[in-house]
């Protein structure tokens, strides 16, 4: 009579193992999503003017601009890398692409502009870093002060307007009920979604945030890898800069883009994706960027002071490294 309890047991035992394999699987690949639909159902009780339609609109088109930035930081900290730059180079790009509206009259030619200025600076810091040998941290520190300093001096220190009302229609239509900019943050989203997901390139950028040894040891050719993965933030980048330029059709050289580096890194880390690199997700971000968002709205909408927003995000952002170190 002992054998069958044994095996009744053990078959219990199973079942319990199984159970909380399952629990750990859900919530170390979807703890973001998870923490969303908290915070979504949280904020929708807090006050009822959150779900209104048009307040919803209004968090997806406050955060596609640093949600666009945060794509490409996701690319390069999963790389094992970080980016400090990127809103100062956001400045840079708007400042340079409203020169070049005004000069040439052309939304196009400025729109061309602003995708290879960015892409171009993104470039120059993959090349300190890769060829360079300096560290990330260092050089896009470096890039941060060097591209607003640019700015300030081509601003003469302050804002340029363009001279073709048209630009500004990139981010003040809408299809439907859905901003242009809304459309373009879900766009860049998919297309790095594939990028890393279900191409070699993912695969090897992934393969380097793991370890960049095994990664030269299988033949990855990691100096031209980084010089890809920088440019490609400083391509998402490009994106936000039109964006945030067109908007007012103006860019501020002293405080357009201040802070966005640390949003965008926020939305990173909430996401799920490690600092150390080698660990993460594009949809992660996604969420991430979204949560972000609403605790900005539910703060606005119940009125707490700008001073301690600062310290929520803060919050937010060590709660999130603890959750990552205790998988």
């Amino acid at each position: 009579m002992a054998e069958p309890q044994m095996k009744d047991d053990q078959s219990v035992e199973t079942k319990s193992n199984r159970f909380k394999n399952g629990l750990n699987w859900l919530w170390s690949d979807y703890s973001v999503v998870i923490a969303f639909i908290i915070i979504f159902i949280a904020a929708s009780l807090m006050s009822p003017r959150f779900l209104d339609i048009n307040n919803l609109m209004n968090i997806l088109m406050q955060v596609s601009i640093i949600g666009i930035i945060a794509l490409g930081m996701t690319v390069v900290m999963l790389s094992g890398g970080i980016d400090l730059s990127v809103g100062s180079v956001l400045a840079l790009v708007g400042v340079l692409t409203v020169t070049a509206l005004n000069a040439t009259g052309s939304v196009v030619l400025a729109v061309l502009s602003a995708l290879i200025a960015g892409p171009l600076i993104g470039l120059l810091n993959g090349l300190m870093i890769a060829k360079g040998r300096i560290a990330a941290f260092i050089a896009t520190l470096g890039m941060m002060a060097g591209a607003r300093s640019i700015a300030l001096y081509i601003a003469d220190g302050g804002s340029i307007s363009g001279e073709v009302q048209s630009f500004s229609l990139i981010s003040n239509s809408e299809l439907g009920i859905v901003d242009y900019p809304i459309i373009i943050f879900l766009i860049m989203t998919a297309f790095v979604y594939v990028l890393m997901h279900k191409t070699r390139f993912g695969r090897y950028v992934y393969a380097i945030g793991s370890n960049e040894k095994s990664a030269r040891l299988s033949a990855i050719n990691v100096e031209k890898m980084k010089l890809s993965i920088y440019s490609l933030a400083g391509l998402m980048v490009s994106v936000a800069a039109i964006i945030e330029t067109s908007r007012l059709n103006s860019i501020s050289s002293s405080s357009s883009g201040q802070l966005y580096e640390l949003d965008a890194i926020a939305a990173v880390i909430i996401g799920g994706t490690r600092m150390t690199g080698g660990r993460g997700k594009i949809i992660g971000t996604f969420f991430g960027v979204l949560i972000l968002g609403i605790l900005n709205n539910m703060m606005n909408l119940m009125n707490v002071s700008t001073h301690l927003q600062g310290f929520v995000k803060g919050l937010i952002i060590i709660i999130a490294v603890v959750f990552q170190k205790r998988e």
